[in-house]
């Protein structure tokens, strides 16, 4: 698996747990906004990722009465060949595991799922379903039906689980954040995240929202009170 970067400790991307961070290499989507653009580009293993690796599992070997969990994220972790390997060698030292995604490859997450080897997920969701390619920015039609069909494996896998979107400026609209808390269901996780402007993928995004955030939050809340809506 190609890693990109390593955290050696979080406390607060594994909701309740003292995690490590594993960012692997590469991304098929073009998000303007996304604050890991070094991590966009597809790779081939060197031996820089090769030590990382190496450093990820020798970090959680000897603080392993301090780390609880890993969270491997991205770039999108699902199109490393070599993830499942890595989960399993992950589940097998102990440590609970966290995936996020952009759900771009649903079998594999099914797969996953199925083994037993998630504890935890968080999928980003892009926009409304009909207008998913002007955030991503890549691929077609079937590309946001993948995703679709991620989003709706998630939902139904019993398996603790988040979801969330990144407020893409000049895109998104209020109203795609009512039509898009409506797809979840009762009792799910719904996170409103601001863009990082520090460091996007295009430069000089314009700043501007068009809506507060925090009125945002609030309007959803009144409108879907079975969820758990929250700024992030």
């Amino acid at each position: 698996m190609i890693i990109g970067g390593y955290q050696p400790m979080s406390l607060i991307d594994y909701p309740g747990k003292v995690c490590s961070i594993v960012f692997t290499q590469g991304c098929a989507f073009r998000c303007v906004y996304c604050h890991n653009p070094d991590l966009i580009p597809i790779k081939l293993e060197d031996q820089k990722s090769k030590m990382l690796s190496e450093e990820v599992f020798a970090h959680l070997e000897k603080h392993r009465n301090m780390i609880e969990a890993v969270c491997i994220t991205g770039g999108e972790p699902t199109i490393q060949k070599g993830l499942r390997a890595f989960i399993e060698k992950i589940k097998g030292m102990g440590f609970d595991v966290k995936l996020d995604t952009n759900g771009i490859h649903p079998n594999l997450v099914r797969k996953l799922i199925d083994a037993g080897l998630i504890d935890y997920f968080a999928m980003d969701l892009k926009n409304v379903w009909e207008r998913y390619l002007d955030v991503i920015q890549s691929g077609g039609s079937a590309i946001v039906e993948q995703c679709r069909e991620t989003f709706e494996i998630i939902q139904s896998s019993g398996v603790a689980h988040e979801f969330r979107t990144t407020i893409c400026p000049g895109v998104h609209t209020k109203s795609d954040f009512v039509e898009m808390a409506g797809y979840l269901k009762d009792g799910e996780t719904y996170f409103i995240q601001e863009t990082q402007f520090q460091k996007t993928l295009k430069e000089g995004l314009s700043t501007e929202f068009g809506f507060s955030v925090p009125d945002l939050v609030h309007y959803l809340r009144s409108i879907y009170p079975s969820l758990i809506i929250d700024q992030r």
